[in-house]
């Protein structure tokens, strides 16, 4: 099956030859050339994923991830691709909703390898059963998390993250695991999955009294309900 892809660079070389690769990887490539162009893209038509470039005209990448997560209400996987690795940039990302981040130059191969891993984990079989810890809810049917009644916005990492943490529950799942999980052999610096699990923290669990997502430093992390938390302390 041919995955749609929009990119949006503003580079003409760099946009034409990261296309044709992607085509001759097989997948389907529109273009625009500025941000603007490409939110349309992005609002009107429906991809597999969205690649990204952060400096734009018209209007940055971040701003077009941050729309159209908003806007559009669309779990599509999104990956950004810029100059600029600091963290703090990579964090900007996140949290307007990007689920990876690549960084020029980049090479065409990792690219391929990156884009594909996001759409899978996005397009992958959905079951018929929910996960259910305390008052949080994940319906792997339709993807919705809930807590306390109350809807929660994720990712496609962060459900994918989330979803792993609550099969295991109450075991820990090591770092490496879950990189390994997301990443496979292309595991990106340690500052991406902090990243995405500082937004899965700040979604599941900032905004309630009872804290589910737990770090074990030097073991890694789980999900558990507050009363088996506590007993598993006493």
């Amino acid at each position: 099956m041919a995955y749609s892809v929009l990119l949006v660079e503003d580079h003409a070389e760099l946009a034409a030859t990261t296309g044709e690769y992607l085509e001759s990887c097989g997948y389907i490539v529109d273009y625009a050339m500025d941000g603007k162009t490409g939110l349309q893209l992005a609002l009107a038509n429906s991809y597999d994923a969205l690649v990204l470039d952060v400096m734009l005209p018209a209007m940055d990448g971040f701003a077009i991830c941050a729309k159209v997560r908003s806007e559009s209400q669309s779990d599509i996987p999104i990956l950004m691709l810029t100059a600029r690795d600091q963290l703090e940039d990579k964090l900007q990302g996140f949290d307007a909703g990007a689920d990876d981040y690549l960084v020029k130059p980049f090479d065409f191969a990792e690219l391929d390898a990156r884009l594909n891993a996001i759409i899978r984990r996005f397009k992958g079989d959905l079951e018929s059963s929910t996960l259910s810890i305390h008052d949080l809810h994940f319906d792997l049917k339709t993807l919705t998390v809930t807590r306390n009644n109350q809807t929660l916005k994720l990712s496609p990492t962060g459900l994918h993250i989330l979803k792993l943490l609550m099969r295991r529950s109450p075991e820990v799942v090591s770092k490496q695991e879950l990189e390994k999980e997301l990443w496979g052999d292309l595991v990106p610096n340690s500052d991406v999955l902090r990243s995405h699990l500082y937004n899965l923290r700040k979604v599941i669990d900032k905004p309630y009294e009872d804290k589910l997502l737990q770090t074990l430093p030097g073991l890694g992390l789980k999900i558990i309900a507050p009363k088996a938390a506590s007993q598993n302390s006493a």
